[in-house]
C-alpha cells in the first residue's frame, strides 16, 4: 500500500537538505537549490527524496500540489520502514 507524505518545499536555498517540520499538520521540509520554475523544483525534490528515503525517485508521485510549496506525495515502500525515517528527519533541525 503506497505511503502518502506531506512536505513543503523549499526552492532556492543555499544548498539541498531533507528535514525539519513545518507547519500544522506537520510537513516534512525539502530545501533544493533549484528554483520553482518549468518543473526544475519538483525533480529536485524527489531526487532528494529519494536520496533521504533511500529509494529510486520512480517511488515517488506527487497527487497534489505541483504548482505549490505544499505538496502530498505517494511513496512506494515498506510503511513502517517509510514512517520510521520520516520521524527521523522531521526531527532534524529545519532549514530556515
Amino acid at each position: 500500500m503506497p505511503f502518502l507524505l506531506e512536505i513543503r518545499v523549499r526552492p532556492n536555498t543555499s544548498r539541498n537538505k531533507v528535514g525539519g517540520s513545518v507547519g500544522e499538520p506537520p510537513r516534512l521540509v525539502v530545501a533544493v537549490q533549484a528554483p520553482a520554475v518549468d518543473g526544475k523544483a519538483n525533480q529536485a525534490v524527489i531526487k532528494e527524496l529519494a536520496n533521504a528515503f533511500n529509494l529510486h525517485a520512480r517511488d515517488f508521485t506527487i497527487v497534489f500540489g505541483e504548482l505549490g510549496r505544499d505538496k502530498r506525495l505517494l511513496v512506494d515502500g515498506d510503511e513502517k520502514t517509510l514512517q520510521g525515517k520520516l520521524e527521523e528527519l522531521m526531527g532534524e533541525p529545519t532549514l530556515l
